[in-house]
C-alpha cells in the first residue's frame, strides 16, 4: 500500500493541514466535538482512517472499520499515531495491549532509541497508558539493557554530579591540608557521595504516583487500586485475554484490525490522565506525531539506550523518568555503591606526611617523626637568621669619629672637626643598635616559628587520632546506607 502522498500532492496537503489543526486541539485539550470536519481520505494512505478511528475513540465508540483500514496500510504508524495522540488527549487507556508492542517495535543496543520509541517511552514513563504501560517499557529496557557494567563512573556521575568541594569532616576542621591528602580525602569524599547517592535515590523512589480517575470526558473502566489492575493485567482477564502491554513486548499477537483485538483491548489496559500538567512540556510525543503526519521539521540527532538513561538519572528530570532509569540502572548503581562502602573502609594510615608552615613533617600515631621534625626546625633556624656579614660601615663611622675627636683635642683650633667626630661615632652606633634590634627579631621569629611547628604538629597528631575514630562511624554509617539504598533500589519505580 501506498506510504507517501506523492501521487496526491493536493490531498496531501489538506490532509497536513487538518492533521496540524488535529494536534492543536489535542494539545489544547479539546475533545472530538471541537475537531475539525472529517479529513480527505487519499487512497492507500493510512492516515485519514487513522484520525477517523481516533476521533471515534475518543468518543467511546466503537473503530473497528477504520482501525481495519488503516492497519491494512500501515500498521506500525497507524498504532503509533493513536498510542501517542490518546496519550496527548489524556486518554491512554483507550488503547489496546498489543498496539504499544507494534508501535515500539524492537530496541537494541547496537542502534539508537528511534523518536517514536522515546516518546512512547517518555509517555509511558509519566502515566499516560497507566501501571501496564510501565511495566511494558520496563521490561523492554531491561531485555536488551540488563544494567551496563561498564564505567559505573558515568552512572554514579549522572546520579550525583561531581561536587568540586572537598568535604573536610570535623577532626580535620582545623587542619584543611591534612583533608587535602588523598589517603585521608578519599574515604570521606566516598561516605559523603553515598550519601547523595542514596538521597538522590531516595528522592527518586519516593515520588508518589497520581493513578487517580480519567480526565473528564475519558472512556476507561479502572477499577481497583493499582496493585490489584497491574496483577490483574499480567495474569490475563476474560476481558482482555491478550494480556497487558508487557505481554506482547516480544513478539505481539495483537492486531489493529481485529474486532476481537479491539472489543477485548478497549475493555483493558485502565490507566490515568498524566500524572504531570506539564508532562509534554519537551514536546517529544507532539514533534514525533508531527513528523507522522508528513511535517517537513527536521528531527533531532537520536540517541543510545544508555544515553537516555543517563540522560533521565540527572538531577532536574523528569520523576518518573528518572524511577524507569533507576530500576535499569539498579544493579550498576548498586555495585558502584559497594565500591564507595569499600573506600570508607580503608584502615587509616599509619603515618601521613602533612606540610606544616612550608615544611613537609612525617606524623605518626605515637607523635611527630623526630628526624623530619628536626630537619624542618632546622630550616626554620636557617631561612629564619639570614646571614648579614660583619658590620663592617658601621665599625668605620665609629673609627672615624673616634679619629676626629683625637685630632680636635689635640689641636683646640679644629673645634668644627670635633662635632663631626661626634656625629660620626653616633650614626655608627645607630647602625650597630640597629642591627642588634633585627638579630634579636629574627631570633625571637625563629623561636615562634618552631613553637609553632611543634604545636601544629602535636595537634594534627591528636586530629589524626580523632580522624581514626570517626572513621570507623563513617565506616557504619556507609553500611547503613548501603542496607537503606539497597531497599530503595528494591522499592522500584512504581514504589509509594
Amino acid at each position: 500500500m501506498s506510504t507517501d502522498l506523492t501521487a496526491h500532492p493536493h490531498a496531501g496537503t489538506e490532509l497536513h493541514r487538518y492533521a496540524e489543526a488535529l494536534l492543536t486541539n489535542l494539545a489544547a485539550g479539546a475533545t472530538s466535538s471541537g475537531m475539525p470536519t472529517k479529513p480527505i481520505d487519499v487512497p492507500g494512505y493510512w492516515l485519514t482512517p487513522a484520525v477517523e478511528a481516533l476521533t471515534l475513540l475518543m468518543d467511546g465508540e466503537e473503530a473497528l472499520e477504520p482501525l481495519a483500514r488503516a492497519a491494512q496500510r500501515d500498521e506500525q504508524r497507524t498504532a503509533l499515531f493513536l498510542c501517542l495522540a490518546l496519550a496527548v488527549a489524556g486518554q491512554g487507556d483507550q488503547i489496546h495491549a498489543s498496539w504499544l508492542g507494534i508501535a515500539f517495535g524492537e530496541l537494541s543496543l547496537n542502534r539508537p532509541v528511534t523518536h517514536g520509541q522515546r516518546a512512547l517511552w517518555l509517555a509511558a514513563a509519566r502515566g499516560a497508558y497507566g501501571p501496564a504501560g510501565k511495566i511494558f517499557v520496563l521490561r523492554k529496557l531491561d531485555a536488551v539493557a540488563s544494567a551496563p557494567a561498564s564505567e559505573p563512573d558515568r552512572w554514579l556521575r549522572a546520579l550525583t554530579p561531581d561536587d568540586p568541594s572537598t568535604v573536610v569532616p570535623p577532626s580535620l576542621s582545623d587542619f584543611p591540608g591534612l583533608a587535602e591528602l588523598p589517603e585521608l580525602a578519599e574515604p570521606v569524599q566516598a561516605a559523603a557521595q553515598l550519601t547523595r547517592l542514596r538521597d538522590r535515590c531516595a528522592e527518586i523512589t519516593s515520588a508518589r504516583e497520581n493513578i487517580g480517575g480519567n480526565r473528564e470526558g475519558a472512556r476507561g473502566n479502572p477499577t481497583g487500586p493499582p496493585d490489584e489492575r497491574t496483577t490483574a493485567q499480567n495474569e490475563g482477564s476474560p476481558g482482555n485475554p491478550t494480556g497487558p502491554a508487557a505481554r506482547n513486548e516480544g513478539n505481539p499477537t495483537g492486531s489493529l484490525d481485529g474486532p476481537a483485538a479491539w472489543r477485548e483491548g478497549h475493555a483493558g489496559s485502565p490507566a490515568g490522565p498524566l500524572d504531570d500538567p506539564a508532562a509534554w512540556s519537551d514536546g517529544e510525543p507532539l514533534t514525533v506525531l508531527r513528523h507522522l503526519i508528513g511535517s517537513n521539521e527536521a528531527e533531532g540527532p537520536m540517541s543510545s539506550l544508555g544515553g537516555h538513561l543517563l540522560s533521565d538519572l540527572q538531577p532536574g528530570s523528569h520523576r518518573y523518568q528518572a524511577a524507569i532509569a533507576l530500576h535499569v540502572a539498579a544493579p550498576i548503581v548498586r555495585t558502584a555503591a559497594e565500591s564507595l562502602v569499600q573506600a570508607t573502609q580503608v584502615t587509616p594510615p599509619e603515618s601521613v606526611v602533612m606540610p606544616i608552615l612550608g615544611h613537609r613533617v612525617t606524623l605518626r600515631p605515637e607523635g611527630p617523626d623526630a628526624e623530619s621534625l628536626a630537619a624542618a626546625e632546622e630550616r626554620i633556624s636557617i631561612d629564619g637568621t639570614p646571614v648579614r656579614g660583619r658590620p663592617w660601615p658601621a665599625y668605620a663611622l665609629l673609627a672615624l669619629g673616634a679619629v676626629a675627636l683625637v685630632i680636635a683635642l689635640a689641636i683646640p683650633v679644629a673645634l668644627p672637626l670635633a662635632a663631626l667626630g661626634l656625629i660620626l661615632a653616633a650614626v655608627g652606633g645607630h647602625r650597630l643598635w640597629r642591627r642588634r634590634k633585627r638579630e634579636q627579631a629574627d631570633a625571637e621569629y625563629v623561636v615562634a616559628q618552631l613553637s609553632e611547628l611543634r604545636e601544629m604538629a602535636q595537634g594534627a597528631v591528636w586530629a589524626l587520632h580523632e580522624y581514626a575514630r570517626e572513621s570507623e562511624v563513617r565506616a557504619q554509617t556507609a553500611t547503613s546506607d548501603l542496607a537503606e539504598l539497597t531497599r530503595l533500589l528494591r522499592r522500584g519505580p512504581r514504589a509509594g
